[in-house]
């Protein structure tokens, strides 16, 4: 029988063995971000563009401001189930163990309703319901889906060393996600439409996140004890730990900033680019090439996701050296002085706007690999340091109580850009869309702010909890 320490006292954690998954197993599980990537970066690049497009590009389907209220609305409301999805998962028993019941169920339905959201009605009324009510019922399978598969990775990688190189490994295939989320997904769109586009980006999703799964099932441990405690008293303790309180807002910011600027480039490219034209001509070794708003808005993303896959090793070699989380803090600051810059796109005199934009997307680029490659395996520190103090295993809680301040922050991007978008969204009147890197920059600052007080190493043991709790009680 196991017995449960008080939070006072650490005790050593009832984590897996020490030998690892794997690394083939291991490399299978990371590919499931491929296409988590892939969906989640094609709804924040068009969703609202195909919904409510900008001025002069055509009938908005439900108008923008009823839009944003609605995505607001649902972003509060569906965040609540996130930490309850995670509980439920921590106390599942099962023969496949606590979180692929889950995974396995409610994979299709995420994709399915992705998939619709391309797809609605005729009429405005008709579209405002039926776009409130898939995008409510595809974030409610994408967590019971999403929640337990991002909540495997401590017991997929065991280690210090482990976590770095499944994280990084991530990373790398949501970089790839994101070339076919943000750059394919526009070429897609001009050529066949945004509902095919959708059924392509769904069937991606779905096979990218059952490989993942399959490739480690026979690895994942059954002993686990499920959490015992009421789901009060276990999200009472979660809040009570001040290194996930010192982490929760970063995260939160900073993917903010980024899905504004994600949303942002689209408009880019159709009113700092190409402004009152229709397309534009670029003339590439011989060949003459014509470029629509999905295609300049593929090349930029393109560049940013190349900038950033480049960084990549350099990122986890800093990693190695000065750990994980000194580099997350670093790359936040980065980004409070890169993403400003966006404001200056198109004003360079003496330089094409094309290129000149290329350059200002690559340096908002380079803080991205460096805050986006740690988070789940900060979130599984996190984890081991909750055990050594209540000596539970409540992962899945952490990540759920994280994804509901993250869509709670992030739901506010909607409203937050639809008024942005009001000082200016034409190319006489760009002033709007021109002052999303500042925010973003300001996000970026904030996150920074909320990190200082985060002290975990890379190996959390209760070794290295009792010492900090020894210098901390000295310095009192």
């Amino acid at each position: 029988m196991r017995t449960v320490q008080h939070e006072s006292e650490p005790v050593r954690p009832e984590t897996s063995p020490s030998d690892d998954v794997p690394a083939l197993n291991r490399l299978l599980y990371a590919s499931h971000s491929f296409g988590s990537s892939v969906l989640s970066r094609t709804q924040q690049a068009w969703l609202i563009f195909f919904y409510a497009p900008p001025e002069g590009e055509g009938e908005a389907i439900v108008p923008r401001v009823t839009l944003a209220t609605i995505l607001f609305a649902l972003g509060i409301l569906d965040a609540v189930d996130d930490p309850l999805i995670g509980y439920w998962s921590d106390r599942t028993r099962s023969p496949w163990g606590r979180r692929v019941p889950f995974i396995v169920l409610a994979t299709p339905f995420y994709a399915l309703f992705f998939f619709l959201f391309w797809t609605p009605p005729e009429g405005q009324f008709a579209a405002t319901v039926y776009i409130a009510v898939i995008v409510f019922l595809q974030r409610l399978t994408g967590t019971l889906s999403g929640g337990p598969m991002e909540a495997l990775l401590p017991e997929v990688a065991r280690t210090p060393a482990a976590r770095v190189s499944n994280v990084g490994w991530q990373f790398l295939f949501g970089a790839l996600g994101a070339v076919v989320g943000l750059v394919a997904s526009g070429v897609l769109k001009d050529i066949w439409g945004f509902a095919v586009m959708g059924a392509a980006v769904a069937i991606i999703a779905l096979l990218s996140r059952y490989i993942g799964v399959f490739g480690v099932v026979r690895h994942l441990r059954r002993d686990i004890e499920p959490v015992t405690i009421g789901v009060r008293e276990s999200l009472a303790k979660a809040m009570r730990n001040d290194q996930f309180l010192s982490f929760l807002p970063t995260f939160v910011l900073f993917n903010m900033a980024a899905m504004l600027l994600t949303a942002a480039l689209p408009f880019y490219a159709e009113i700092v680019i190409l402004g009152d034209r229709d397309e534009m001509t670029l003339h590439v070794l011989g060949r003459t090439l014509t470029l629509a708003e999905g295609a300049i808005s593929s090349i930029l993303f393109g560049v940013t996701i190349g900038a950033v896959m480049l960084e990549l090793p350099f990122v986890l070699r800093l990693a190695a050296r000065f750990g994980k989380a000194r580099v997350y803090s670093a790359a936040m600051l980065l980004g409070a002085a890169m993403f400003p810059l966006l404001f200056f796109m198109g004003l360079v005199p003496g330089v094409p706007v094309l290129a000149q934009s290329i350059v200002f997307v690559m340096l908002a680029g380079l803080p991205l690999a460096g805050v986006f490659t740690f988070p789940n395996a900060l979130i599984a520190d996190i984890a081991d340091y909750d055990a050594v103090r209540t000596g539970m295993r409540r992962e899945a809680l952490y990540y759920g109580t994280q994804n509901v301040v993250e869509k709670w922050t992030g739901s506010l991007m909607f409203p937050i850009f639809a008024g942005v978008l009001l000082l200016g969204e034409t190319p006489d009147n760009p002033l709007g869309i021109r002052l999303v890197g500042p925010i973003a920059g300001l996000a970026a600052i904030l996150a920074w702010v909320s990190f200082r007080r985060y002290w975990l190493p890379d190996d959390v043991t209760p070794e290295a909890v009792a010492a900090y709790d020894a210098r901390t009680a000295g310095a009192s």
